[in-house]
């Protein structure tokens, strides 16, 4: 049928888009990651590029990457601020920001 193929194509589309978008803020996560958490201004832009994703992931029908981003901004509120150790916390970070970046690449695959 014309009318579901142009919706499926629509759909994936936008799935696209947003995988595409998800990549660039994963991007920056690590990239931030990998600089080290110096300041409180780099908690706060995981925290929200975290919550973004945990938001629009389960919209798009990204399951696990809401839940990815779920725990990724848990961590981030928890040890933070209970001033935790930095060294474990980069730790989750980085367990997570990879969670993420495997769930993104999973969805454009199965979007090929």
């Amino acid at each position: 049928m014309i009318v579901a193929a142009t919706v499926d194509y629509e759909l994936n589309e936008l799935k696209r888009e947003f995988l595409d978008e998800a990549g660039e803020k994963v991007d920056e996560m690590q990239s931030i990651v990998d600089r080290g958490l110096r300041d409180a201004a780099s908690l706060d832009r995981l925290t929200y590029l975290a919550h973004q994703l945990k938001g629009s992931g389960g919209s798009y029908g990204y399951s696990q990457i809401s839940e990815d981003a779920a725990e990724l901004e848990k961590a981030i509120e928890t040890l933070a601020g209970e001033g935790g150790d930095t060294n474990m916390l980069e730790g989750k970070l980085r367990t997570h920001v990879g969670n993420l970046r495997r769930a993104i690449d999973d969805g454009i695959t199965e979007l090929v």
